[in-house]
């Protein structure tokens, strides 16, 4: 049949009922299926559908044996490999490296199906299944693990996930353009080893092709002595030792004033190097970030063992119209109907949100969104924008006139671009907002006040709610956005991240200052008044984030007790693949800097105790923390903050049946900030009668 499917099939019965005598192409996926915009293997099916490829969708297989992997059928073209739409580890462990009950998911949100690294086992199942078909991973796991990287759970750096999965290729970011035209140089009949040009996709290569010419990462920004010392007597530069003997390598001395970039590929350590040398980790976690601008991004390769892991230049963005087109597709909005009555909270969750837009040049260095998506926005037109609320309205189940989002990675970044497409494209930063918002970057957000303004005139919505996080510094930029935003689409409270108060963990997480957020908070209060809304800011800060001491995170403590703040939830740092932060938590070395052996050392709390006591910190309130915070506090020297005083942390005596002091007295706990009516992480006390 030459129409679209309902849904892409799951099963050889509903290939039956298409038509089908085979698949083109087979998505396997970790997460459960659903057919919408929000999820990886919807937007990758759906995409190849509208090219003429048979698509169908393994989720959730057994991975014990091969059974599932076979059931439906050989591919006539590939099997395409994603863990789904977290990175498995992260989805399976927490910060603590305990595993989770739940799976947000999986239907019913049942733990325990899917396998650790999953992208690396189902790839092997499906190489078992069926010799010789091509296997092409991707998705957010396949994106941060494209080089050799440290891995949080084992502690230890592991190869590329390109190595370790047996993969044909590998795809990373946003990656509609490189598997279409992937799909299509296979049907028409090239084989996979030739297809080695393609833009977001990583490769292994046995020998470097001898018309490139190669530049050691080391000369291009050198980490301090590396290779041992320069023989005085040799008559030319000692090429680098991964590279010897297989390509034109070139050096400070030796290079040309003008290099083809085109058929220019940067060295970076190789794997046995980076494992082994903490600076040359750190070193090369920097060069890759540098290279990460597809306007001017160079071919980065590393070598694992005897073999040479090709990175091709990241993709470039899509155009308005072309990310129309993905969003647009016929996508059904709701899970596969062999779930049943089974709810995925995943699902459940963004089911009446829409994405406006993606990428985010905030440039934080624990987050993943850019490695993944990139810095440059992609966005969505006003149009198709209005048109998907339209849809929601008319054909999803349940919909009561509430959109619960219109943003992305961010909130408000939509239309925000750089001023010159010159700039854009030769730009080298790491954020266009850190430690200033850049003079080049347009943050006027009048644009996004107009589409909020007509999404609510839409017929049958009642109210748009905005739920992605909000960047605050480029909000206050444009007071008429921050007014807009409080008086129409705050349902009560607002979420947003300062991270932390103090100046040395906000330089390491590329942040702004605390005094920004001030400024939002007084814009937020003078707006909510005048519409005459009793709304609350709900901030969100980081445990154990490199950079942080324990004097910090006292002095955070403080902050969020003067500013009446109870946090009902913390996080703690999660050092996940490939991001900044994590190559300052493995290495000691900040890679926002030039990195030397005798440079500076980040401090990063490691240790599970010093980790506890951070998020005590935030949680000063919990009497089950006060024993753990008065032992710390006396060892800091800060006694003075253990009492009953209002500038006083943590109280002298312990409520019965909380913490582990033997001494606990009886009487209930109650102080002025502690009735349970009144708990809450708003910027104001909020009234007990109110719904949360």
């Amino acid at each position: 049949k030459f129409t679209p499917a309902p849904f892409l099939p799951m099963s050889r019965e509903e290939m039956d009922d298409l038509g089908w005598d085979s698949c083109d192409i087979i998505i396997v996926t970790g997460d459960a299926y659903v057919d919408q915009a929000s999820f990886g293997m919807a937007i990758v099916g759906r995409l190849l559908e509208a090219q003429g490829f048979r698509v169908g969708i393994i989720a959730q297989p057994r991975w014990q044996d091969t059974e599932d992997f076979m059931q439906l059928g050989r591919p006539n073209l590939f099997f395409g490999v994603t863990a789904g739409n977290m990175d498995s580890m992260v989805n399976r462990y927490t910060s603590d490296r305990k595993i989770r009950s739940d799976d947000a998911y999986t239907p019913d949100a049942e733990g325990s199906k899917r396998p650790d690294r999953a992208s690396l086992v189902y790839s092997q199942r499906c190489k078992e299944a069926y010799k010789g078909i091509p296997v092409i991973i991707g998705g957010i796991k396949a994106s941060l693990r494209r080089i050799a990287h440290y891995d949080y759970w084992q502690d230890k750096v592991r190869h590329s996930a390109l190595v370790d999965s047996k993969a044909d290729i590998l795809l990373f970011g946003n990656a509609e353009r490189a598997v279409v035209e992937l799909a299509h140089r296979l049907a028409n009949g090239e084989n996979i080893r030739n297809i080695t040009d393609l833009r977001g996709t990583a490769i292994l290569r046995n020998v470097l092709p001898d018309d490139f010419t190669y530049i050691d990462s080391t000369d291009v920004e050198s980490p301090g002595p590396v290779h041992g010392k320069i023989n005085p007597y040799a008559s030319t530069p000692a090429a680098p030792p991964q590279l010897e003997n297989t390509a034109q390598v070139v050096t400070l001395h030796s290079r040309p004033k003008s290099l083809d970039r085109s058929k220019t590929a940067i060295c970076l350590p190789s794997y046995e190097q980076v494992r082994s040398d903490p600076v040359l980790y750190a070193h090369a976690s920097r060069i890759l970030h540098l290279e990460s601008n597809p306007g001017n991004a160079r071919i980065l390769v590393q070598k694992h063992g005897k073999r040479y892991l090709w990175l091709n230049p990241p993709p470039l963005p899509l155009t308005t119209k072309e990310l129309d087109r993905v969003y647009e597709l016929p996508y059904q909005r709701r899970p596969h109907p062999a779930y049943g009555d089974a709810k995925i909270p995943a699902y459940e969750m963004i089911r009446f949100s829409i994405n406006i837009m993606r990428g985010c040049f905030g440039g934080c260095t624990f987050c993943s969104i850019t490695e993944h998506e990139g810095r440059i926005i992609k966005n969505r037109s006003e149009k198709s924008i209005l048109k998907d609320i339209e849809a929601i309205r008319d054909n999803v189940p349940s919909f009561t006139g509430n959109i619960s989002d219109l943003g992305g990675p961010t909130a408000n970044m939509w239309r925000l671009h750089c001023k010159d497409p010159k700039i854009e494209s030769s730009c080298r930063r790491l954020s266009c907002v850190y430690p200033g918002i850049c003079k080049n970057m347009k943050t006027d957000q009048m644009p996004l006040v107009h589409l909020y303004r007509k999404a609510r005139a839409i017929p049958g919505i009642k109210r748009i709610f905005i739920a992605s996080g909000l960047r605050y510094d480029l909000a206050v930029e444009t007071p008429e956005y921050v007014k807009e935003l409080v008086t129409h689409h705050v349902g009560g409270y607002l979420k947003i991240a300062p991270e932390h108060t103090e100046k040395t963990p906000l330089s390491h997480m590329m942040k702004p200052g605390i005094g920004t957020y001030d400024r939002f908070k007084a814009m937020f209060e003078k707006y909510s008044k005048a519409a005459s809304k009793e709304q609350y800011l709900i901030p969100y800060f980081i445990a154990a984030h490199p950079g942080t001491t324990d004097e910090d995170m006292l002095n955070l403590a403080l902050w969020l007790k003067k500013n009446g703040f109870r946090a009902d939830q913390v996080q703690a740092y999660l050092p996940s693949p490939m991001a900044l932060a994590t190559a300052m938590w493995h290495t000691g070395y900040n890679p926002l800097k030039k990195v030397g052996r005798g440079a500076k050392t980040v401090f990063s709390p490691r240790g599970m105790k010093q980790r506890r006591l951070h998020k005590a910190f935030l949680r000063y309130h919990d009497a089950a923390n006060w024993p753990l915070l008065r032992e710390a506090l006396k060892k800091m020297g800060r006694a003075d903050l253990i009492g009953n005083g209002k500038h006083q942390l943590v109280p002298n005596w312990q409520p019965k049946g909380t913490g582990n002091d033997a001494s606990s007295r009886t009487r209930p706990f109650r102080t002025k900030h502690s009735h349970p009516a009144k708990r809450h992480t708003g910027s104001k006390q909020r009234p007990s009668r109110r719904r949360r």
